[in-house]
């Protein structure tokens, strides 16, 4: 499969140019951003898998496992993983070594039924040691254990338990531009599993926000995560006035704010339909007061978003057409396809991109820049 990535990434690029063909006949084409071919996938999820007697007894034998996707997960479907090519070093270096330890350690290894890996480009890594069972403090003795030899942050879980033995995060660092980021990335939460092809993102709407040449407007951005984005692209403007509505997200790119001292970005928690509602003067929020927001106090000429799978809703887009600039990083091509039949009404596409974020699936990340059309 490694051998074939310039085959499917020509592919997943032939197919994308012929679905928004229409948008790109005014362009000099599209932008492609390949992918490492291995090693560039920086989350891995596994079934710890136990093996059985005839009689349904342990017999001692435990591995990694994934099963066929697409298919019902049984012991047909069942694929044993030893070496993961798209996991990065970090991980393939780290399995063999909790394996081994696993199964040294009872207390470690009994109705364990699934190990995830969160790491980063430095290799910061965070287990997380997923259980059918209770975990006391003879758990967490031989876990901090294990923590320590290993080097990396552990996790236990169980139905109504988490247990952190020392963090819930890792700490990646990011070069856009010369520049360097540090990202608090937690525990189950949403962060970009190729982090190669991520700098490469970011850096594509940093220059971007280079070329519109007006650091004395300000930016909107709606689903800013962790901050991924919001923490380079706050160079490149007065003030950014940032949206997301998931608690943890909320923290960690506040978080993330205060750490790379970026102190030109405010984050409200607002749901992107909240946001409409308050531009619209709708409703009054509470949060946007605690937070000491005031929406009236922002020049926005640019709006940035990168929305989930499902696309933006009607009135989100409708607000995202009174302003200049539109910077739109999407991971479905068909609800972007769908959501630029509305923008294309008051706006024009002036870049469009293609990131394979997600070698080897059908997925793909892209991203397009809109200036509202002049009449």
């Amino acid at each position: 499969m490694m051998d074939n990535y310039q085959k499917q990434l020509t592919e997943k690029a032939h197919k994308i140019e012929k679905k928004f063909v229409k948008f790109l006949a005014t362009l000099d084409g599209m932008s492609i951003f390949e992918s490492p071919s291995k090693h560039f996938r920086l989350r891995a999820e596994f079934r710890f898998w136990h093996e059985r007697d005839s009689y349904g007894k342990n017999t001692g034998e435990a591995f990694y496992a994934m099963f066929e996707p697409g298919r019902k997960p049984s012991t047909e479907t069942l694929k044993r993983i030893d070496y993961l090519p798209v996991a990065s070093k970090c991980i393939n270096n780290l399995m063999p070594k909790l394996l081994e330890a696993l199964k040294a350690e009872t207390i470690l290894l009994i109705r364990l039924f699934q190990v995830e890996f969160l790491s980063t480009l430095n290799g910061d890594t965070l287990v997380s040691l997923i259980y059918h069972k209770s975990l006391d403090d003879n758990w967490q003795c031989a876990a901090k254990a294990l923590e320590k030899r290993l080097g990396v942050h552990i996790i236990g879980r169980s139905r109504g338990q988490k247990i952190v033995l020392s963090q819930d995060f890792v700490t990646e660092k990011l070069e856009v531009l010369d520049n360097i980021y540090h990202y608090r990335q937690i525990e189950g939460g949403f962060t970009q599993p190729n982090a190669v092809v991520c700098q490469k993102m970011l850096t594509w709407v940093c220059h971007l926000a280079e070329e519109m040449e007006d650091k004395h407007s300000d930016l909107l951005e709606i689903y800013c995560g962790n901050g991924n984005f919001t923490l380079p692209l706050s160079k490149y403007f007065r003030q950014v006035l940032a949206t997301e509505v998931a608690k943890t997200s909320v923290n960690a790119a506040r978080q993330n704010i205060s750490a790379n001292h970026c102190d030109n970005i405010a984050v409200a928690r607002l749901s992107a339909e909240e946001l409409t509602q308050a531009f619209n003067a709708e409703r009054e929020f509470k949060r946007l007061i605690h937070d000491n927001i005031n929406i009236n106090h922002y020049a926005i000429k640019t709006v940035f978003v990168d929305p989930p799978r499902a696309g933006i809703d009607d009135e989100t887009l409708k607000l995202m057409q009174r302003f200049e600039n539109i910077l739109y990083i999407s991971c479905n091509p068909d609800t972007l396809y769908d959501n630029l039949q509305t923008l294309k009404q008051s706006h024009q596409i002036k870049r469009m991109a293609l990131f394979d974020q997600f070698p080897y699936t059908h997925h793909v990340e892209m991203g397009v820049w809109l200036k509202k059309q002049t009449h």
